[in-house]
C-alpha cells in the first residue's frame, strides 16, 4: 500500500506527497547566491506556478558541501541562508526545503524549513539519515550514485525506525563510467516497492561529475525527456534545478534549467502526468 504523505504548507495548505497523486514541483537555484537574487527567484516562480496551476516546494541550498574544488561558491552559510528561506516562507507563503550535510544541522533546520533533504553522497550516513528523521518533517532522501535502488530500502528502515513515515526517495542517476550518470526507469517502481513515494531529481541527473576540471558540467538540453519519461512511470514529485540565467549561475548552471525553459515545459508535463494518473477516465 502506498505511504502517502502531506507536507503542511505556510499558508496553512496541505501538499499531498504519492506515486499516485498530482504531480508536485521542487523547484529553485542550485544555492542561494544572495538575499537579493533568492527572493526576486521565489516571487518569479510562484508567480509562474500560479500561471501554471502547479503546486510547488521552493528548494535553494544554504550550503553546497559536495563541491568539485575547495574554490567553488558554496551559499551563504547556514545562519544567513536560513534567514533567507524564512523569508521566502513568511513573504510568499511557500512551503521550503533544502539540504543538510551533517546530523547537527537537522534540528535547527527544521526549526525553520517544511521538508528536509539529504544528499545522494550521503544516503549512507546513518547519523545523518536518523537525525533528519528524527525532527518528525518530511525528508527527501536521494539515492546515491553509486547504489541499486533496491538498496534504498535500508536507508528507509534506518528513516522509518525513528517512527517518521514521511520519507520520500529521490533517483538522481547512477555513475555510468567516469564522469558520466544514467537514469535507469526501472529504479522508479523499484523504489516504490518500499511503499515511499519517489521523486525524480531531473537536472542533477544531466550532470557530468568533475567534467569541467575543478567543477561538473552538464547536459541541460536531456533534463525534458527525461523528466518526461520518468512522469510516465508515475512518480510523486519532479526535482528541478532552475535559474533566471543558468550560464551565469555560481554552481550547477550547466545542468539547470532557465526560467524561460521552465515556463513552456510546465504545461507538457502536467498534461502527461494527468494522462498517466487517469484523472479524466471515469468509474475507474
Amino acid at each position: 500500500m502506498e505511504n502517502s504523505f502531506t507536507i503542511p504548507c505556510p499558508d496553512e495548505k496541505m501538499i499531498p506527497l504519492g506515486n499516485t497523486k498530482p504531480l508536485v514541483f521542487i523547484l529553485g537555484p542550485c544555492a542561494i547566491e544572495s538575499r537579493e537574487h533568492a527572493l526576486e527567484s521565489a516571487h518569479a516562480l510562484q508567480e509562474l506556478a500560479q500561471a501554471c496551476g502547479i503546486t510547488f516546494i521552493y528548494k535553494s541550498s544554504f550550503d553546497k558541501a559536495n563541491r568539485s574544488s575547495s574554490t567553488s561558491f558554496r551559499g551563504l552559510g547556514m545562519h544567513e541562508g536560513l534567514a533567507v528561506l524564512d523569508e521566502i516562507r513568511e513573504r510568499f507563503r511557500l512551503p521550503v526545503v533544502t539540504d543538510i550535510h551533517t546530523p547537527e544541522q537537522a534540528a535547527p533546520v527544521a526549526e525553520v524549513v517544511d521538508m528536509l533533504q539529504t544528499p545522494a553522497f550521503l544516503c549512507r550516513q546513518t547519523d545523518l539519515i536518523v537525525a533528519a528523521a528524527a525532527t518528525g518533517k518530511p525528508v527527501n532522501i536521494k539515492k546515491g550514485q553509486f547504489l541499486a535502488p533496491w538498496e534504498m530500502a535500508n536507508v528507509v528502515s534506518k528513516a522509518v525506525a525513528t517512527g517518521n513515515k514521511k520519507i520520500s526517495l529521490c533517483e538522481r542517476g547512477t555513475s555510468f563510467g567516469y564522469g558520466n550518470l544514467v537514469v535507469d526507469m526501472r529504479s522508479f517502481p523499484i523504489m516504490a516497492a518500499t511503499g515511499h513515494p519517489v521523486v525524480f531529481d531531473a537536472t542533477h541527473s544531466v550532470q557530468l561529475p568533475g567534467a569541467l576540471g575543478s567543477a561538473s558540467g552538464g547536459q541541460r538540453e536531456f533534463v525534458a525527456p527525461l523528466a518526461r519519461a520518468a512522469i510516465s512511470v508515475g512518480i510523486a514529485a519532479l526535482f528541478m534545478e532552475v535559474h533566471p540565467d543558468p550560464d551565469k549561475a555560481l554552481c550547477d548552471g550547466p545542468n539547470m534549467l532557465s526560467f524561460t525553459a521552465l515556463s513552456h515545459l510546465l504545461p507538457e508535463l502536467l498534461a502527461l502526468d494527468h494522462i498517466v494518473k487517469n484523472k479524466d477516465v471515469p468509474n475507474k
